[in-house]
């Protein structure tokens, strides 16, 4: 059974963008959704909080699970990592879309720890933020309602410049949704989800080791 499971936050992605783009992957894949679970549950819930996903989870078994990307689970990295427990003990294969990446009990280890180290770097770059910072990643665009064919057109190698040209619409504005959007970056990703080494490569790359800052001396 494919599942995919949504779930907003005010900092990130909104249920209508992951929506499309799990449903463009679900197609590109040949993954018909056969239960699909929006959860609109507060965000600093805690796992032992949100019964009705924990109820989903532990129905779960050899089963897939299609997700947008890591932070849906949770921004908590001790929950993360027990629903990544939890879900692979079960079998549970995992889609990652945003990064075209999938896991399962046989994964490789560096992959999934890439995974949460780079949730740990987007909570991390978010809580540096600090308070005043606009809710919702992104602001409603003129072209939301032409998401799936613009995804579409990039997948098959149009250019910006041409899919500006099919939908008669500025490039410059084009350009600064693609971007805005890291449309781009999805699809290579999914590109890359049938390429196994080098999704590896490019996951593992992303993890940043601790780094001391330097103590600067007090001039008295």
């Amino acid at each position: 059974m494919v599942v995919s499971y949504i779930r907003p936050d005010k900092d990130f992605e909104n249920v209508y963008e992951q929506l499309k783009l799990i449903n463009a992957y679900s197609d590109q894949m040949a993954l018909p959704i056969e239960t699909e679970m929006i959860d609109q549950l507060s965000q600093n819930k805690r796992l032992t909080e949100r019964s009705e996903v924990v109820k989903l989870f532990r129905s779960l078994k050899n089963d897939t699970l299609l997700i947008y990307d890591g932070w849906v689970l949770s921004t908590n990295i001790e929950d993360v990592v027990q629903m990544f427990s939890c879900l692979l003990k079960n079998s549970i294969e995992i889609h990652f879309v945003k990064q075209g990446i999938v896991i399962h009990a046989q994964s490789d280890t560096m992959v999934v720890l890439g995974l949460i180290d780079q949730l740990r770097q987007m909570v991390q770059n978010e809580d540096k933020k600090g308070i005043g910072r606009p809710k919702g990643s992104k602001s409603v665009s003129k072209f939301d309602m032409q998401l799936e064919e613009i995804v579409s057109l990039l997948k098959s190698g149009n250019s910006v410049s041409e899919i500006a040209r099919l939908l008669k619409v500025s490039r410059s504005s084009l350009k600064d949704y693609v971007e805005s959007r890291e449309l781009k970056a999805l699809v290579h990703g999914v590109v890359l989800s049938n390429s196994g080494e080098n999704t590896r490569a490019m996951m593992i790359e992303t993890i940043q080791c601790p780094s001391v800052k330097a103590i600067k001396e007090e001039v008295i």
